[in-house]
């Protein structure tokens, strides 16, 4: 099940472990993506702080294209980087997920179908989604002086956009 994470003006989307996982591993990993310290942020689901780090994630209800707010504070971290550092690997961290999203859950039905790409609604699906991925990494605006940000987003594009060709040309060529 996929959630929105509004952090600040950016937007992630965040897949939700089991319904039994404790909040505290959620609030771990987002930790991990923000760079920010465990407990210098809040959770906040329709209007409702998540406190409980031990409770299970279905006891805050919730579902699919839920949205979950994370207000940070930084005031209980000491500055370890400049800014730009935190938002390049923050952005990094955007494109790096959105490469594996694409690898996970598309990459094993590609296969399947190269071998035999005969049915119309898997070309169409698989190009559908793959367009969205591609329209998704062009999304990510990243900074001119991120040269490292700038080649892994050009990377994951030209794969994605490998794998699309690769979908249109087995569809266009006639199987034997």
């Amino acid at each position: 099940m996929t959630v929105t994470v509004k952090w600040g003006k950016e937007r992630i989307s965040f897949d939700l472990p089991d319904p039994d996982t404790p909040l505290y591993a959620i609030r771990k990993s987002l930790a991990d993506y923000t760079h920010l310290p465990i407990h210098a942020f809040k959770l906040v689901h329709a209007g409702a702080v998540m406190k409980d780090d031990s409770a299970p994630i279905a006891t805050y209800n919730l579902h699919q294209n839920s949205t979950i707010a994370l207000i940070g504070s930084t005031e209980t971290s000491a500055p370890h980087a400049p800014p730009t550092s935190a938002d390049e690997r923050s952005i990094l961290a955007i494109i790096k997920s959105e490469l594996s999203a694409v690898r996970t859950s598309l990459q094993p039905s590609l296969d399947t179908f190269l071998q035999n790409p005969t049915n119309q609604k898997e070309h169409a699906r698989l190009g559908e989604l793959l367009l969205q991925s591609l329209l998704r990494l062009d999304g990510i605006v990243v900074d001119p002086a991120w040269e490292l940000a700038r080649k892994d987003r050009k990377d994951a594009v030209r794969e994605v956009q490998d794998m699309l060709d690769r979908v249109d040309n087995a569809w266009a060529t006639p199987s034997s």
